[in-house]
């Protein structure tokens, strides 16, 4: 009669001693990835703020970042506005490309002939300049807000639908060849195999689709704030430019650009909680 195998105590101590290494090791690499980036930007900001201050450069050429800052929260009460909206219409859009770009890769994946008929089109708006066609859509929409929604769904709208449908196409043809042979449905063959396999794609496009939508609203909003009719913070920025208030514009700028990296680090890190326990593009691998 066979023996089992016994557990000793000491390999016990060992597993947990690897599990902690592990957890402690993992813990020192996020604290890493958060304070090496935050340290090279606080150094870049106290040069920017040493050259300004050694070379005495006006702040109507270059504010220093503390006279930025300082404006910022001076200004607050007419720049959350402005934030308020510029978010508002970047979430609005990118919603409408996710809800947009995923039903026509669905539809392209089911049909060659509507894939055939519509991609161009959508190639079509992709490469058309957006500042070359925003006035156009500011001419013949009366409403400035659907208007400069439609500019921001149009740059945002491609990467969702590229990504999708290359992740849809991308199902392995040998799992395809098992669903049909045990006779599956369409809504098993899209549930279990497709929409698996297009996620990864899918996330891909959302991050790359979370920033266009951004570019798109500001650039829609600089075509219509030259009239002064929106309230975004690129009509904030066009303001300080025609006033010569170049510590406002950068206020503005800075807002933009830290709402550009919180959406980015969102679906980074919605990416990861996804994809994280299952995809080799999100797992950690332990060196």
């Amino acid at each position: 009669m066979a023996v089992p195998p016994t557990v000793s105590s000491d390999d016990t101590l060992t597993v947990g001693s690897n599990n902690d290494r592990l957890a402690r090791a993992r813990r020192r690499e996020t604290v890493l990835r958060i304070v090496v980036p935050l340290t090279v930007v606080t150094l870049l900001f106290l040069i920017w703020e040493v050259m300004v201050r050694v070379n005495n450069i006006p702040h109507y050429i270059l504010p220093a970042p503390s006279l930025i800052l300082s404006t910022l929260f001076d200004n607050w009460a007419s720049l959350s506005p402005a934030l308020w909206f510029t978010v508002k219409l970047t979430l609005l859009a990118l919603a409408a490309a996710i809800a947009g770009g995923v039903l026509l890769a669905i539809a392209f994946s089911m049909s060659k002939w509507v894939e055939i008929g519509f991609f161009p089109i959508a190639v079509i708006l992709q490469v058309t300049p957006i500042v070359a066609i925003a006035p156009l859509i500011l001419i013949y929409i009366s409403s400035t807000t659907a208007a400069l929604l439609l500019c921001a769904w149009i740059v945002a709208f491609f990467p969702i639908l590229s990504n999708t449908v290359i992740g849809l196409k991308s199902a392995d043809s040998n799992l395809r060849d098992l669903f049909t042979l045990y006779q599956t449905t369409p809504w098993q063959r899209f549930r279990y195999l497709l929409m698996p396999t297009a996620l990864p794609y899918f996330m891909a496009g959302l991050k790359v689709a979370g920033g266009l939508s951004l570019i798109g609203a500001v650039v829609a909003e600089f075509t219509a704030g030259t009239a002064g009719r929106e309230t975004g913070l690129a009509s904030r920025i066009l303001e300080s430019s025609f006033r010569t208030e170049i510590p406002m514009m950068f206020a503005a700028l800075l807002l933009v650009s830290l709402l550009g990296i919180a959406i980015f680090v969102v679906f980074a890190a919605l990416s990861r909680w996804v994809l994280g326990h299952w995809h080799e593009s999100e797992m950690r691998r332990e060196n």
